[in-house]
């Protein structure tokens, strides 16, 4: 298209301006009939969140996307600029984004009453049409809606009557474009009131002036159900203004929050070159979040972001760089062992309730990696406890028998490669355990020491063998041979006392 200069011009193009709801409106149309991809990068929402929101554009709405934190919501609105016209018009100059068809501010009027079809144009790009804006404590009337400018009213030389002493706000600036309020119930009330009219009548009232100025806008807000009751509400009548409220949850799968890891975690190039994960690692990480969004200790109202598993993913690549840095080798797998190493990024993104706070941070983060293990090893094999009810032979009892054999285990953090394989297969027994496996599940490679660590810490978390923590490590060794030798201690101790 070309772009012109003068409104004559633009006149003669044929061109003809449109309201923003339209322009989203118009544009999903064709997309959809293209069958094209609406939000890029956007996983787990196909069947539930965005036909809410395509039906919100198709109705010409406003929107509230409501949900829990790291839910995707602001990205969503950013997004939302893809749907509007590449380029538009404005009068130049004018701060108000004025329609040269449908001019709303004293200076674009005055302009084009002066001008006519020599009025200057110039073109926004549609990345230019996207404010936001961060509901927080010090925000007010002013900065939103506008004010009066004494210092405009001094350099102009102008009466406080004359509406062109006014510096307008946020909101009258985005006019044409999409304005997103990050936050909502952490607005005050008094602000809230404020955007009634906005909403509704387009009418905005500056310290006493009667303004009537149809702003085009398309708004979004965000919030989260938590802020209702712990911080501040959304006012009735605004929620009743608000067209569509959208509900948004977190992935419903494990394999969609996979996915949104994998895209989203920060991974250096040279990591991704030197550092292999095991899809079982990938899998344990995200069980983490889902354990965190069940705990009894973890604060449900907050939720678990997404955030947790991107960065616990991070920290995981991280654990097995550096070890592989100390020990001079050239590539590294990440194993159970470095699970260890992705506490500091669980612990900051989970809040606790009061039973929480009492056993810690670290032993919650701790018991939440013990969980994902314990619950994603019996997806893979027989439930330990159901075989000893059922007086099933156990498919885990040679493994058990050479424990009992007083064999242990000792797997350290900082083993080498070599090391650490030739400690895994110092056990033969977990090489027939992994032959139970069927073919298409059967780990080769790295993969299978990595399944013979996570049989060792699957076995621990079902009572199966004894696991104590070293001071670099872990020990595996015979569970009840374990508690035979602390209760034999304890009876020395006596006897000397």
């Amino acid at each position: 298209m070309t772009k012109s200069k003068t409104f004559g011009e633009l006149k003669k193009s044929g061109y003809q301006s449109k309201k923003i709801k339209d322009e989203l409106r118009d544009n999903l149309v064709l997309k959809l009939k293209k069958k094209e991809k609406i939000f890029a990068g956007i996983l787990g929402y196909e069947d539930t969140v965005i036909p809410d929101i395509e039906r919100a554009i198709l109705s010409r709405h406003n929107m509230n996307l409501l949900g829990l934190r790291g839910q995707a919501k602001t990205r969503i609105a950013r997004q939302m600029t893809e749907l509007l016209d590449e380029y538009i018009p404005i009068v130049k100059g004018s701060e108000l984004n004025d329609d040269p068809f449908n001019p709303l501010s004293r200076y674009a009027k005055d302009l084009i009453a002066e001008k006519g079809d020599d009025t200057p144009i110039e073109w926004v790009h549609r990345s230019e049409r996207y404010a936001e804006k961060l509901a927080t404590p010090d925000v007010s009337v002013a900065d939103l809606i506008g004010d009066v400018d004494p210092i405009k009213a001094a350099n102009l030389k102008l009466s406080y009557a004359d509406e062109r002493v006014i510096h307008f706000g946020m909101i009258p600036r985005s006019n044409r474009c999409i304005f997103v309020i990050n936050e909502l119930p952490d607005l005050q009330a008094r602000l809230q009131v404020a955007l009634f009219n906005i909403l509704q009548e387009g009418d905005i009232q500056i310290r006493g002036f009667k303004l009537r100025i149809p702003l085009d806008i398309e708004f979004i807000f965000t919030a989260n159900p938590e802020d209702y009751t712990n911080r501040g509400s959304i006012v009735t009548p605004l929620k009743d203004r608000i067209g569509s409220q959208i509900l948004t949850h977190y992935p419903k799968t494990v394999n969609f929050g996979k996915e949104i890891t994998q895209q989203e975690a920060k991974i250096n190039p040279t990591q991704k070159q030197n550092v292999e994960v095991a899809d079982l690692l990938k899998t344990l990480i995200e069980m983490i979040a889902v354990e965190a969004r069940q705990s009894e200790f973890v604060d449900a109202k907050s939720g678990v972001s997404a955030r947790l598993t991107i960065s616990a993913y991070e920290n995981l690549v991280s654990t097995a760089e550096r070890r592989m840095l100390l020990n001079g080798e050239e590539n590294a797998f990440a194993r159970i062992g470095d699970l260890a190493g992705v506490l500091s990024a669980i612990n900051g993104k989970i809040e606790l309730v009061y039973e929480g706070e009492q056993e810690g941070a670290a032993m919650v983060s701790q018991s939440l990696i013990s969980k994902a293990i314990r619950n994603h090893f019996l997806t893979l094999f027989p439930d330990p406890a159901k075989l000893k009810k059922k007086k099933k032979v156990s498919p885990y009892q040679k493994v058990l028998d050479w424990f009992a054999e007083n064999n242990e285990v000792d797997i350290l953090l900082g083993d080498t490669d070599k090391t650490y394989k030739k400690t895994l297969d110092a056990i033969p027994a977990l090489e027939e355990l992994l032959n139970t496996l069927s073919g298409t599940n059967k780990p080769l490679g790295n993969d299978k020491y990595l399944m013979k660590e996570f049989i060792l810490h699957a076995l621990a978390e079902h009572s199966q063998i004894g696991k104590s923590n070293l001071e670099r490590g872990i020990q595996f060794k015979d569970l009840f041979g374990s508690v035979f030798s602390a209760k034999d201690l304890d009876e020395g101790e006596e006897e000397l006392n």
